[in-house]
């Protein structure tokens, strides 16, 4: 067990006393805002402030500038997916005419063997 050294009542007083004594000491002796050292770490202080202001809107500006890219590189993919698109639809019209026009060829070759074959005939 801890022993506590038994202290009077008027010592401990006294103690307490002096105690807040020693902390209004302490209040007093710190620097007033007209003084030199407290108007250097405001400025210290608004310097990094600014300073971090600064960082803040360049990196803002970069964001910006990275989504604008982006933004206009999916444009150009749509673009060229669009393109495609378009290309592919003319290249399947083409050859759905092509697969219409075929029967008509194959018949109108069928037809002239047919007639050869007859004038070969008579």
């Amino acid at each position: 067990m801890i022993s506590h050294k038994s202290d009077a009542f008027g010592e401990r007083l006294t103690t307490a006393a002096r105690a807040k004594e020693a902390m209004l000491e302490r209040f007093r002796a710190r620097p007033g805002p007209n003084d030199p050292a407290v108007a250097a770490q405001a400025a210290a202080r608004k310097a990094t402030s600014e300073a971090r202001d600064a960082r803040n809107a360049a990196r803002k500006i970069a964001c910006d500038a990275e989504t604008a890219r982006l933004k206009s590189e999916a444009a150009a993919k749509a673009e060229e997916k669009r393109a495609l698109a378009v290309q592919q639809a003319l290249e399947a019209e083409a050859a759905a005419k092509h697969a219409a026009e075929l029967p008509a060829q194959q018949k109108a070759a069928r037809d002239a063997r047919y007639a050869a074959r007859k004038a070969r005939q008579r």
